[in-house]
């Protein structure tokens, strides 16, 4: 990985410095050099107007593979530049699901433009993928898959197989249907190579293999694979019909993107944000967030503010304070991401959501005493007050217990009402631990030592 951000950071410089020079031919031997997943890195590393002078130099027939592989602020940014029957042109090699990527984030209107610059095959198997929401298993299918009867002889599918121009990426093995398309099972290319070339097809395939229905939520898609190591796998409609395959690239891709959303999410920001997208574009993405944490900074000032009398009189408090609410903020951010990771995973839900917060808010008090004990001991060797710290061993043991419980709760109450944990959750914990951190040590303060 290391390596690979210093290669695109050196060509990032030498295309840039190649470019101001005008030397044309010097940027077309360092594209050349590179594959079409190190060429998009390289697109969005670059400032767009960098971007769009370098994009006229990449050759023709690697633009639908430097496209797929692109983040889609970029991609947009790209296609921009070019007409709908160059960019069907740019995708006829690509697979149906990659070019379905592709078209779901244009408008629906240069969508259609393309799909009619499309042949009628190309059409057609794009269609089918488009007909279900990217984010399910029948959005990223490939309808790319081959297939044989079950009544037909093993010798019959080796010679067929020969006489294919190519074999679909990644087939790992055949799908078997009855004349009706209806899924039956699956062939291994393990078990057709073994096989007597005179055994019939049902004899040496699986019949057990479950399909996926297309209207599967893709992360659910992703753990199937995970609990079942696949490396590819049928899809089928309602009614059982074979509609293609989900492979482990494609799989793989929701991963990085499921991981990529949750980082941007925890800040605000959109999975898909253009690195060099138009600074008042990005400063107004970034306002709402910016907004919401100016609001619970405020009630946490506030707070603070009701015990202004308290603060003069105990300078020692305002030393400490920022102890007990980072403890708390610390403790519930653990949880926290607990919760959340286990409700993306299904372990968490309705059936043990109890126990969960239980054992959550269980763990927050034994932390909470522990450490409270601690600090208690720092805090009055180092201000020689005793009382001092049980105050602030009182308020942790409060605050961290409130970890526990808001770290639980609040991805659980998030989730009830659609809402997506990763992306509030952070900012309502940091208000309550925030909140009852101050309340608590500057209220038992105001009431025990001033």
């Amino acid at each position: 990985m290391a390596e690979q951000i210093i290669r695109t950071q050196e060509f990032v410089q030498a295309i840039q410095e190649a470019l101001e020079a005008n030397e044309i031919r010097r940027v077309r031997e360092f594209l050349a050099e590179l594959e079409p997943y190190e060429i998009s890195d390289l697109l969005e590393s670059l400032p767009a107007p960098v971007r769009a002078e370098l994009w006229v130099h990449i050759d023709s027939a690697i633009e639908g593979e430097v496209l797929s592989h692109a983040t889609t602020a970029v991609r947009n940014s790209l296609l921009e530049q070019m007409e709908p029957a160059q960019v069907a042109e740019a995708t006829s090699g690509l697979d149906s699901d990659d070019v379905a990527d592709i078209l779901q984030d244009l408008p629906e209107d240069v969508a259609d433009e393309i799909l009619l610059s499309m042949d009628e095959q190309n059409r057609q198997r794009i269609a089918t993928v488009l007909t279900y929401p990217y984010d399910t298993a029948g959005g990223l299918m490939n309808v790319d898959a081959v297939t044989v009867r079950s009544d037909v002889s093993v010798d019959v599918v080796l010679r067929y197989l020969r006489r294919l121009p190519r074999m679909p990426e990644n087939t790992d093995q055949l799908m078997v249907v009855d004349r009706s398309n209806t899924f039956l099972g699956t062939l291994r290319l393990m078990a057709l190579v073994m096989a007597t070339p005179d055994a019939a097809v049902k004899e040496v395939m699986s019949a057990d293999e479950r399909a996926i229905p297309a209207t599967t939520p893709v992360l659910e898609v992703a753990t199937l694979f995970e609990q079942r190591d696949l490396v590819s796998a049928p899809v089928v409609d309602e009614d059982g019909k074979l509609l293609g395959r989900i492979t482990i690239d494609d799989v793989v891709d929701v991963i990085r993107e499921e991981n990529d959303r949750s980082i941007m999410s925890a800040a605000g920001l959109d999975e898909e944000h253009d690195l060099f997208a138009p600074l008042l574009v990005t400063a107004r993405q970034r306002t709402l967030w910016l907004a919401i944490n100016l609001g619970t900074a405020f009630l946490a000032a506030w707070v603070i503010g009701r015990f202004e009398a308290t603060i003069e009189k105990l300078v020692a408090l305002a030393v400490l304070m920022p102890v007990v609410a980072s403890m708390g903020g610390i403790a519930g951010s653990q949880t926290l991401t607990i919760v959340v990771r286990g409700l993306a995973l299904g372990q968490v839900g309705s059936a043990n959501a109890r126990a969960v917060l239980l054992r959550e808010v269980a763990v927050g008090i034994i932390n909470g005493c522990v450490w409270a004990l601690v600090v208690a001991s720092v805090a009055a060797l180092w201000f020689g007050d005793y009382r001092l710290g049980v105050i602030i061993a009182c308020a942790m043991v409060v605050n961290l217990f409130t970890a526990g419980f808001a770290g639980a709760a609040i991805p659980l109450l998030l989730r009830r009402i659609s809402i997506d944990p990763a992306l509030a959750g952070g900012v309502m914990l940091t208000t309550v631990t925030d909140v009852v951190g101050f309340f608590a040590f500057l209220g038992l303060a105001a009431q025990f030592l001033v």
